[in-house]
């Protein structure tokens, strides 16, 4: 088994992808929505992530994988302008996120891995809190919110309490306020996090409907849903970018995925055991 330092870690221009703003023979050139430019998180002695690189351009749906711990929820969080990196850039379509976070958050959805719900509303009464939040005008609101119900089919519980839903109605109402305002953009972690096999497999059929018109990079534990929304691969560990590639080239042995992701985060692809770095590595 290779150690993870034994795998080279790839950017889009190593793995064939286009990088943004180079024309490709296919067509015009790629535009960058989501950036992370050498981005490092330090807390005092411990660095969570560590000069993390990538770019996602338009049209792409991209997972981003790793251990617990390895560091995806904060560079999610620095990308979305949540938190201000210690070292290097964020950008959103473009916009600076620690200069130019309102524009940024214009063309940005973000569903963190707790959403942003208040239990005593209804979905109803939530995405119009939302629209209104961001300047929408009554027939605007009303519109919009018509749309992302349907996209996301919570006619069923639209006027019921948000805290008399189940968890995977909840990830549908957080889904909904992430649409609210037609972003470019979607930032999802961990969307299916606790979800049972039939409500992620609605998840699912969300992801595959936004990601025709939709830039999105989303986080998962499971990765038989990276196999079925994804086309590329960003992979993480101990803070470090450790892949980055399309998605039918990072198995290329035909080991299966849970393998690869094993070998790539230094863990033992049987038992799942984390190995011990020897003073060879």
């Amino acid at each position: 088994m290779n150690s993870p330092e034994s795998q080279q870690p790839q950017d889009p221009a190593e793995s064939g992808q286009p990088i943004s703003g180079q024309p490709t023979a296919s067509g015009p050139a790629p535009i960058a929505m989501i950036e992370a430019d050498h981005l490092s998180k330090i807390y005092g002695i411990f660095i969570a992530t560590n000069d993390v690189s990538f770019t996602v351009n338009k049209g792409e749906v991209v997972a981003f994988l790793g251990p617990n711990g390895a560091g995806k929820s904060t560079t999610m969080k620095m990308l979305t302008g949540y938190l201000s990196p210690s070292k290097g850039k964020a950008r959103i379509a473009g916009f600076d996120m620690s200069s130019q976070r309102l524009e940024g958050s214009s063309k940005l959805g973000y569903l963190p891995e707790s959403g942003p719900l208040y239990p005593e509303m209804t979905p109803y009464s939530l995405l119009d809190f939302f629209a209104e939040a961001r300047g929408m005008n009554k027939a605007t609101k009303r519109n919009q919110i018509e749309k992302v119900v349907d996209i996301c089919s919570l006619g069923s519980v639209i006027y019921k309490p948000i805290s008399k839903l189940s968890k995977g109605y909840k990830q549908r109402v957080g889904m909904a306020q992430a649409l609210i305002h037609e972003p470019e953009v979607l930032i999802l972690d961990e969307p299916t996090s606790g979800l049972d096999p039939n409500q992620i497999r609605g998840v699912r059929q969300t992801m595959k409907r936004l990601g025709k018109e939709k830039t999105i990079l989303l986080s998962t534990h499971i990765l038989q849903e990276v196999e079925a929304m994804a086309s590329r691969v960003i992979m993480i560990n101990e803070g470090r970018k450790v892949y980055d590639g399309p998605l039918d080239q990072i198995d290329d042995k035909g080991v299966g995925l849970d393998h690869v992701f094993a070998d790539l985060t230094g863990h033992c692809s049987e038992t799942g055991v984390k190995l011990q770095k020897t003073f060879d590595d």
